[in-house]
């Protein structure tokens, strides 16, 4: 999560800022050190310095570093042997010297290695895939790589890739079956044999890609890897952005792009439109349509055009994409195979599905509104801009114009954002007080408030979470459950991040830098607290209503991450409770009493749990009969779960009138809105929030009443 950067954290970065500048960051490309380096020594620097639990870099350290990097090249040990193992092996406890000498011998000779080994396995696995494979064989193949130790000799890592191809293989030589037999008319039954040739041919384009996608990375991409195993170490949360990453999470986090509009993906060597973004140029020009391939790329001043079959797709993205306002000319193989050139002036584009969007609810002649939040997105670059903040507050007033008599907030795979956002989200619903607690790495505490007084929404309202909900969704949930101003539906706790991290632009640390972008740091400076004192670090958000769902059993919350920050508490902070519910707790009981009681809930929870032990076997057969059965026993126990699919709450959804409007122009937008009600309509969680607004709305009926009676 990332918070706008407070005056105590401002000031420790101009210590920091100052204290770099007497470090020797003074680059020249002709005398200086080579940029992998100079990267190495300042984002070390940095990590001792502004880190918030900044650690030892030792042996122990470096053993970590070491087993994290090798697991991340090649986690399933599919390349290198037990003989680069014992070479590697020696570095073990050396990595943390090579980091305070600014060496990279241990990546060098990871990287060398891993590139010859990748390209020795790319040309075995054609040969492998040119002999059909027996599945009447009785054999299997465990897929338990953590366990499995490396490869004795290429021979033995050939065996592994056989196996593997030829589970890939059967997969598809059994759904191929099944297409066969799913026809009610097929005058040209294929032989066993013909379809076992396309399942190889289905595997071997697969690997193709693979390999296609494999060959675009470039040195800096695996050494970002390397620098990431590192500074993971500290956290499972500060992270190390190359340029490129870097441009993209500043998208992710804004929701806008500077562009054409339209989502590419390399095919072959090309570089195809899988969609195209309503709202964009591309889409207000109708001109480019899903399928087609972009050929060359030519700036607006710029005469000759540049080919972009069998570029890097990262850098075919970023010849396309541009600043507001310019032009940039394509030549575009059509889907119907013509031969064309497209103008499309960029502009700056909306990913309209990281945004707020609201849904007005209909049960039994009430309304109630939803508002589903992806994530606290804001400008890193002007806050004032749309952030979540105020397309929330759009979003209520928009609910109020129509009746809302009571709102339900999604909070549900929400991974956070600005912690800002959730200071000026949570203003609008108490008249005022303290929001979150922040300690900063000397101690130093600092509580966020809402200081407007005025309440944009008083009446009732229920917040939902799951297991990934985290960071920001997390400080939301808990002051509104603190305050006891809404009701938390969901997991039994939340993802439990804690942590606050701030975006370092490693740049603005170096002088006459003249080894390019260097990149940028995501630092965890701080902690945050609720403010009741507690740390949603590890234990994250506990439910008021706990309610199963398919997350239940998997182990996905920070506290099964990597080195994670403890838990603590400190002193909680005045704040006053909210006073307009009347029987608050007498709700919550209510609420789990339904659901204890609901069958829905009761078949997600068993379908979970089963989930749970599919994911955990790890022994497969590689015999057609073997597979065909045990994939027949577990369609029939899947069998049983349809019916969570099939569920219908009874409600209706109805999107506000000035979508509607949009609908006329946008018939992207409507079918994603249709699609998004549909999905709603079976959501029992969904459902219970309107029952618990429910009962809410008329303990506030009664408490008018009886205020009304003593008056």
């Amino acid at each position: 999560m990332i918070k706008f950067m407070k005056k105590n954290w401002k000031i420790a970065v101009l210590v920091l800022l100052f204290a770099v500048a007497s470090c020797s960051f003074t680059t020249n490309k002709f005398d200086g050190p080579d940029k992998d380096e100079v990267l190495i020594e300042l984002i070390t620097f940095v990590l001792q310095k502004g880190h918030y639990d900044a650690k030892e870099i030792d042996d122990s350290f470096s053993s970590e570093v070491y087993k994290d990097f090798l697991n991340a090249v090649d986690s399933r040990k599919r390349f290198f042997l037990k003989s680069d193992i014992k070479e590697f092996k020696e570095y073990e406890n050396l990595i943390d010297d090579q980091i305070h000498n600014q060496e990279i011998e241990f990546f060098n000779l990871i990287y060398n290695r891993l590139m010859h080994r990748m390209d020795e396995v790319e040309s075995v696995y054609g040969s492998l895939l040119e002999k059909p494979f027996d599945f009447s064989k009785n054999e299997t193949i465990n897929a338990d790589y953590e366990e499995m130790d490396y490869a004795s000799s290429k021979e033995e890592l050939k065996e592994r890739w056989r196996k593997q191809l030829k589970f890939s293989t059967l997969a598809t030589y059994h759904d191929k079956h099944l297409e066969l037999e799913q026809e009610s008319e097929n005058n040209s039954k294929k032989s066993d044999i013909e379809l076992e040739k396309e399942a190889r041919e289905v595997t071997k384009n697969s690997l193709d890609e693979y390999f296609d996608f494999s060959d675009d990375l470039t040195r800096k991409d695996w050494f970002s890897l390397y620098i990431n195993s590192i500074v993971e170490q500290f956290d499972p949360h500060t992270f190390y952005f190359a340029p490129d990453d870097k441009e993209k999470f500043d998208v992710a986090m804004s929701g806008k792009l500077e562009g054409i509009g339209a989502r590419l993906q390399k095919k072959d060597d090309n570089v195809k439109i899988v969609e195209v973004i309503s709202g964009g140029p591309a889409w207000r020009g109708e001109e480019l349509e899903v399928g087609d391939v972009i050929l060359k790329v030519r700036q607006e001043d710029e005469e000759k055009a540049v080919s972009i079959v069998g570029m890097r797709l990262d850098d075919a993205v970023n010849l396309i994409k541009g600043p507001k306002g310019t032009i940039v000319n394509l030549t575009v193989k059509k889907v119907d195979g013509t031969i064309e050139d497209i103008s499309i002036v960029r502009d700056v584009v909306e990913i309209e599905e990281t945004y707020a969007k609201s849904s007005m609810v209909e049960k039994n002649g009430k309304k109630f509104g939803l508002i589903n939040l992806p994530k606290f997105y804001f400008d890193m670059n002007d806050y004032d801009n749309r952030n979540a903040a105020s397309d929330i507050e759009k979003e209520i007033i928009r609910l109020k114009k129509e009746g809302m008599e009571g709102l339900v907030l999604d909070l549900r795979n929400n991974g956070g954002g600005s912690l800002k956002t959730v200071v000026d989200i949570a203003g609008l619903f108490i008249e005022k007080g303290p929001i979150v607690q922040i300690k900063s790495q000397d101690g130093a505490k600092e509580i966020l408030n809402d200081t407007d007084k005025s309440i944009l929404w008083n009446g009732p309202l229920v917040i939902l979470v799951n297991e990934l909900s985290a960071s920001a969704s997390e400080i939301l949930a808990a002051a509104m459950q603190d305050y006891k101003r809404a009701i938390i539906i969901g997991s039994k706790q939340t993802y439990g991040k804690g942590t606050v991290q701030n975006v370092i632009d490693l740049n603005r640390w170096m002088r006459n830098n003249e080894l390019g972008d260097m990149g940028a740091l995501k630092l965890t400076t701080q902690k945050f607290y609720r403010v009741n004192g507690g740390s949603t670090q590890l234990e994250g958000v506990k439910s008021d209503v706990i309610v199963p769902d398919k997350y239940s059993f998997i182990d996905i919350g920070e506290k099964d991450q990597s080195n994670p920050l403890p838990w603590d508490q400190i002193e909680a902070v005045d704040y006053q409770t909210w006073d307009g519910y009347i029987d608050y707790e007498e709700t919550i009981s209510n609420s789990k009493m339904r659901m204890k009681n609901n069958h829905q809930l009761s078949l997600i929870a068993e379908n979970a749990k089963w989930i749970k032990d599919q994911t955990e076997e790890s022994v497969f057969p590689l015999n057609y009969e073997l597979y065909k059965k045990e994939v027949s026993e577990n369609e029939a126990q899947a069998e049983k779960f349809e019916a969570i699919s099939e569920y219908d709450n009874n409600l209706t959804f109805v999107s506000l009138p000035y979508e509607i409007e949009l609908f006329q122009q946008d018939s992207t937008l409507a079918e994603k809105r249709n699609r998004w009600h549909k999905n709603l309509s079976g959501d029992v969680y969904v459902e219970e929030a309107i029952n618990v607004l429910e009962d809410l709305k008329m303990n506030n009926i009664k408490k008018s009443k009886m205020a009304n009676v003593r008056n």
